[in-house]
């Protein structure tokens, strides 16, 4: 393990991580997408070989076995398969599997000493469930950037202590993911669209995304923003995504279509035209999502600068890994995210602060209600901006409107709007309450007061980011 070195970070959620599994045998890592989590994994897997021990690391898409090892190869770190059509050593120390193949053998398999989950919020499948039921025995590590399942579940009954690496926002400061801009220049109507398995109906999501308006605008807004950046679409399903394509080609954008269903050999032709510029968007169902790496299959390193989110979603795990996707660091980059599917009004920024707990989202509540208020849309640039609302746009100067809404608190029997100098004179003095807390268990005190459902959580969290800043 001499070949890659970890970061300073990532070292000390490998130490974390440890000291957890001495308290508890599951444990979950929360790394927002681009954070490393695979080299994490190859560094633990490393320690219990090192002691004779047997690690399981477990993929849920077949895309994603070669491009783990492909990493554990960087890390200097040998690995057996446990796969369809992959070379298998029952006795190797690392065994990359994947999930189909290995709850169809575990009758045949010894229990491991360790199991690393990649994506571990689809945990509660029934698959994945029964491999983690038939090895109690096991440490568990699960690695995800959401550490909820599509409708907000919590993953308590999967793991017991939650291991919070640092957020988006950090990672951005410190140059481990470059800066983005969001724009959103219009947003589907999704009224009267059906759900299926806690998300957007495919069927209907395509109809809305087929508007002419809608589609004419991604052209439009792809000129205006993006126009010559190395691009990657995600679209409704595979005849959305072929439509698309056919509509920039037909624009004079060189552009191509891949999904889950394409060959190999057509993935990498593609990829590697993707790579030279000859085709400068690329769409795509279900296939760069959740790990996938362009520059593993095209042999060599390649850039993407924006994101096209034209597939109207409810989960913010799909949401953050598409629009996150631009946001891989290389020099004076800023990634561009051209949201035409209304997704960062449900979720908010990547960046956004988020409070991730083990029991999940209260029911009831929306997407992103653990982040701040949904952004408003400049009518200039059609830029997505935070709130509270600057007086004028950042990007293009446009004067921006006040804001709408009022927030109505009730004193002495009296109705009292709060003003927009109120509002910021308060946030200040959150921030001065938090900075005055010089110990985890005053930040605790102040999670309680404050009335934070999880405070030891969301104290673990400020008193872990306050030290990496010390340290840096």
């Amino acid at each position: 393990m001499n070949q890659l070195s970890l970061r300073d970070y990532q070292d000390d959620i490998v130490v974390r991580v440890g000291q957890a599994l001495r308290r508890v045998r599951r444990v979950i890592v929360v790394l927002p997408p681009g954070g490393g989590k695979t080299v994490i994994a190859a560094f633990i897997a490393q320690r219990f070989a090192s002691r004779g021990s047997q690690t399981f690391f477990n993929c849920h898409r077949a895309e994603l076995l070669k491009q783990t090892s492909g990493t554990f190869t960087d890390c200097g770190l040998p690995h057996s398969f446990i796969a369809a059509g992959m070379p298998m050593y029952i006795n190797a120390a690392v065994q990359v599997c994947s999930i189909d193949t290995l709850k169809n053998r575990l009758a045949q398999l010894k229990e491991p000493k360790a199991v690393i989950w990649d994506e571990c919020h689809h945990i509660g499948a029934a698959g994945w469930a029964a491999i983690m039921a038939a090895w109690p025995n096991a440490y568990h590590i699960g690695l995800t950037g959401t550490p909820w399942r599509l409708d907000g579940t919590g993953l308590r009954a999967y793991f017991d202590e939650m291991v919070l690496g640092p957020t988006t926002a950090e990672l951005i400061e410190w140059g481990n993911l470059s800066p983005y801009r969001i724009y959103a220049p219009n947003k589907p109507d999704m009224k009267g669209v059906r759900k299926q398995m806690g998300d957007y109906n495919k069927g209907d999501s395509e109809k809305k995304m087929r508007e002419p308006k809608l589609t004419g605008d991604i052209i439009k807004h792809w000129r205006r923003c993006v126009d010559g950046l190395r691009t990657v679409g995600y679209a409704v399903n595979v005849g959305h995504s072929r439509y698309l394509v056919d509509l920039f080609n037909a624009s004079g954008i060189p552009a191509a279509h891949l999904d889950g269903g394409s060959d190999s050999g057509e993935r990498k032709r593609i990829i590697q035209q993707y790579a030279d510029g000859d085709v400068r968007v690329l769409f795509n169902v279900g296939l760069f999502g959740e790990g996938f790496d362009l520059s593993a299959w095209a042999g060599r390193p390649v850039t993407i600068d924006a994101a096209i989110l034209a597939n109207p979603t409810q989960s913010l795990s799909k949401y953050l890994q598409e629009s996150m996707r631009c946001m891989r660091p290389a020099p004076n980059k800023t990634g561009i995210i051209m949201d035409h599917a209304g997704n960062s009004d449900r979720h908010g920024f990547p960046d956004d602060d988020r409070e991730w707990t083990l029991d999940g989202k209260q029911k009831g509540k929306a997407a992103n209600d653990n982040a701040p208020p949904p952004p408003i849309t400049c009518s200039g640039c059609f830029a997505q901006i935070r709130r509270p609302l600057p007086l004028a746009c950042p990007h293009c100067g446009k004067q921006l409107e006040a804001e709408r809404e009022t927030e109505i608190l009730v004193a002495e029997g009296e109705l009292q709007e709060i003003t927009e100098r109120e509002k910021q004179e308060r946030r200040l003095q959150l921030k001065r309450e938090q900075a005055d807390a010089n110990s985890l268990d005053e930040l605790v005190n102040l999670g309680r007061k404050r009335g934070y459902k999880n405070p030891m959580t969301w104290a673990q969290h400020v008193w872990g980011a306050r030290g990496r800043r010390a340290a840096a």
